[in-house]
Order: structure tokens, then sequence, then C-alpha cells
């Protein structure tokens, strides 16, 4: 009686090969794995196996341009070179710039000097001016004194002749007294009030006496008139 023997298995067919440019998409056996996290490292590596590539320009990874360090070499110098003659000329231009300082200083001290002394000479020349105009009037009042009056009329004569001249020398310096007598409006522009005073025959607000006159110079206020200003009561003025 013969024995039949076991046939021996068939071999199993070999899986084909994967190839690297695939993608392991399985997940692991505990069944946990995220299937996002696996879409992104994907992601990520095709994107690194297309850069890698790529071909890369010398440019972009620093290799040296035939002639390029020359010229740079050239292109630093010749701007060296004009920064300095810049530099030269602005420091042409401000010494220029300080010498014509120190010559404006130089005029300007010499104009407020010579200013200075013209307004100080014109000063003095006014002052002589007025002194000689007065000079006159000193000498009519000390002829008054030593001479010898028959009455007192014509002692007043005389001082009426010094007073007229002293006028005359005012007027010729510019300066003339403010027409205002007694019975004209007061007008404080012109005139001070020292006090009041009661006259019926006067109107209210009138000037009652002039105690010192005023005078202009030059058509300008030189000294406001003193005057005692009229008041009426309501009685009067009814």
């Amino acid at each position: 009686m013969t024995t039949e023997q076991p046939m021996p298995p068939e071999p199993k067919p070999e899986a084909p090969a994967e190839p690297d440019d695939l993608l392991d998409l399985n997940l692991d056996e505990s069944g946990e794995a995220d299937l996002q996290a696996l879409a992104d490292a994907a992601a990520s590596e095709y994107r690194t196996r297309q850069l890698s590539d790529e071909e890369v320009p010398p440019d972009a990874l620093g290799d040296p341009v035939p002639g390029g360090e020359a010229a740079g070499k050239v292109d630093l110098e010749s701007a060296l070179l004009e920064a300095e003659a810049q530099m030269g000329e602005m420091l042409k231009r401000e010494a220029e710039l300080m010498d014509q300082h120190r010559r404006l200083a130089a005029d300007f001290n010499n104009f407020r000097n010579r200013a200075q002394r013209d307004i100080a000479l014109a000063v003095e020349q006014a002052e002589r001016r007025i002194l000689l105009e007065v000079l006159p009037v000193l000498d009519n009042f000390d002829r008054g004194l030593s001479a010898t009056y028959l009455d007192v009329e014509a002692f007043r004569s005389g001082v009426e002749l010094i007073r007229r001249q002293f006028l005359e020398a005012l007027r010729r310096l510019g300066v003339e007294a403010l027409p205002l007598q007694v019975g004209d409006p007061f007008d404080a522009a012109h005139a001070e009030a020292l006090t009041t005073f009661t006259d019926p025959g006067l109107p209210d607000g009138a000037v009652a006496a002039v105690y010192e006159r005023g005078f202009k110079l030059k058509g300008q206020l030189l000294r406001a008139a003193r005057v005692v200003v009229n008041r009426l009561d309501d009685s009067i003025k009814s």
C-alpha cells in the first residue's frame, strides 16, 4: 500500500516592489493615527522632493560671478573718491562762510559803534541848540535885575518883553502852548483836573481856572495843562 506524500505548498506571489515616491498612507495597527497629521507629513515630504529636484541658479547659491569682485572694488573706490571730493568742497564752503560771517560781524560792530556815536552827537547838538535859545533869555533877566525902574508898571513891561522872547525861543524849538482858556470844555486828553470849583457863570464841566499851561512839541503833547474844573449842583443846573 502506497502512501501519498503531501503536496508542497504553492509559493505565494511576491508583492510588487513599491516605488520610492509612493507615500505610506496606512494607518498603524492601533488605529489611533491622526489622518490630518499624516496628510500634513505627506504634503511636506512632497514639497521637499520638489525643491530637491528643482535646479537652483548659481547666483542664488552665492557663487562668485566672473569679474564681479573686481567691478565691486572699482565701484567702491570710485564712491570713496567722490565722497572725498564732496567733503573737500564742503570744507571749502564752510571756510568761506566762516570768513563771511566774521566780516559781517565786524561790519555790524562798526555800524553799531557808528550809530551810537551819531546818536550821541545828535543829542549833543540838540542840547546845544536848546541852550543857545535859552541863554539870551537869561541874559535879559540879568539886565532886568540890574536896571532901575521908575515904577512897577515899567518893571512889568520889562518882564513881559522877556516872556515874549522866551515864548519865541520855544516856538523855534517846536514848542507851542495849548490854546486852553477859562470857559473851554474840559478835555482829559490835554488837561489834568486838580480840583473842582463852583461858578454859576460857567457851564458845568468847563475849565474854571488854568493852574499850569500845557504845551505841544511838534504837534505831540509835551505836557498836559493842570486846571480847575467847574461843577454845578443839581439845583443850580435846574
